[in-house]
């Protein structure tokens, strides 16, 4: 495999080279030491709200089959293989008293632990610990749950820098709003879909209508160690934040904070909710993203740098796909950083880096 480096410093900074996204086998490298060592987004509380809740899903990037599971007041990431043979144990969301595999009949509890198995009277030394599934980190914040591998980063740190700006919204009362929520499929490289969202140099080249929503001459990027936020000051003082005295921001126009999580996820605030919009990697030229809305306030909607996404991200769309082409060129390598406004991209290759060389 090719060893990457990215000067440390953004002023002499090259660019990944086009090499990065066209590879296959960087491709899978970055699925196993990336996006196996990262943190991901499962949904809300609301999908596991009740005693006997059942959710499984799929950890972004590996597909590792997991399963959120409620007992008691303890809710859990279980592993959704069986321990016997591999058998997926649940397909659907449901409610249960206890996990039966339907192959053979192994029965866990929805603590994990292994109950019963038919059959296996002879069997010595039986069950071992193995027999039990497998538990994953599981953490919340808000309404909002997060699963990891077991490999992940500190993600208390991420929750630290997002909480600093938005944790004076009620974030429980955002409420999911899947009239809202769209798959977007694009004929592009993942990770090329995070470079464009992860510098507002484009915006008034791709972007004219959030352009005149936003003061561009005031954007802003700030650099976390796994996350990046991007500021966008309003043009004027209308569909902006109401900061409560002692804010950090109080005082300012701010139309929206736009967080950047590695490797994958965007969490972009506005007035009126949060628009989550997860990057799921698909082959080196194919990536599906999905946009997940939670409405606060239904008022403010539709204005200001909040509105109209599906068309922002239409003209994302358009410049990334032109971007997977130009990664064929037999005279293209690597681009220079604006040290101005390219922190963020940066930043991303930068971690992209230090994952793949680790």
């Amino acid at each position: 495999m090719p060893k990457y480096e990215i000067h440390p410093e953004i002023e002499h900074a090259e660019t990944m080279p086009s090499s990065f996204y066209r590879s296959s086998e960087v491709f899978e490298d970055l699925l196993e030491k990336v996006f196996a060592r990262s943190w991901q987004f499962v949904g809300d509380d609301a999908m596991v709200d009740q005693e006997g809740a059942v959710y499984p899903f799929k950890f972004e990037g590996t597909e590792e089959p997991m399963l959120l599971c409620r007992n008691a007041d303890t809710l859990r990431a279980l592993s959704n293989v069986c321990t016997h043979r591999g058998n997926v144990l649940c397909h659907q969301p449901n409610k249960a008293r206890n996990l039966t595999c339907a192959y053979h009949g192994r029965r866990f509890g929805l603590d994990g632990k292994f109950q019963h198995m038919p059959q296996f009277k002879e069997a010595r030394d039986f069950p071992r610990p193995a027999d039990d599934l497998h538990e994953f980190p599981l953490l919340q914040w808000g309404p909002w749950l997060f699963a990891s591998m077991g490999k992940g980063y500190d993600f208390q740190d991420v929750i630290a820098a997002m909480e600093s700006k938005i944790g004076f919204m009620p974030l429980h009362d955002f409420k999911l709003d899947a009239e809202r929520g769209k798959d977007y499929h694009i004929k592009a490289h993942w990770a090329l879909y995070c470079d464009n969202y992860l510098e507002g140099f484009h915006i008034p080249f791709v972007h004219a209508d959030l352009n005149a929503a936003l003061d561009y001459g005031n954007y802003e990027t700030v650099l976390f160690k796994y996350a990046n936020l991007q500021i966008g000051y309003a043009d004027g003082d209308e569909h902006v934040f109401d900061f409560p005295e002692g804010h950090e921001d109080f005082g300012k126009s701010i139309a929206a904070y736009y967080f950047w999580v590695f490797p994958n996820m965007m969490f972009n605030f506005y007035p009126w909710g949060l628009s989550v919009n997860i990057v799921k990697p698909i082959s080196k030229d194919q990536t599906k993203v999905s946009f997940i809305s939670y409405v606060y306030d239904e008022t403010k909607l539709d204005v200001g740098a909040g509105t109209d996404l599906d068309k922002v991200e239409q003209e994302d769309e358009e410049v990334v796909e032109g971007v997977q082409q130009g990664m064929k060129s037999s005279v293209y390598n690597t681009g220079r950083y604006s040290p101005e406004m390219e922190k963020g991209v940066h930043h991303f290759h930068r971690l992209l880096v230090e994952f793949l060389n680790a």
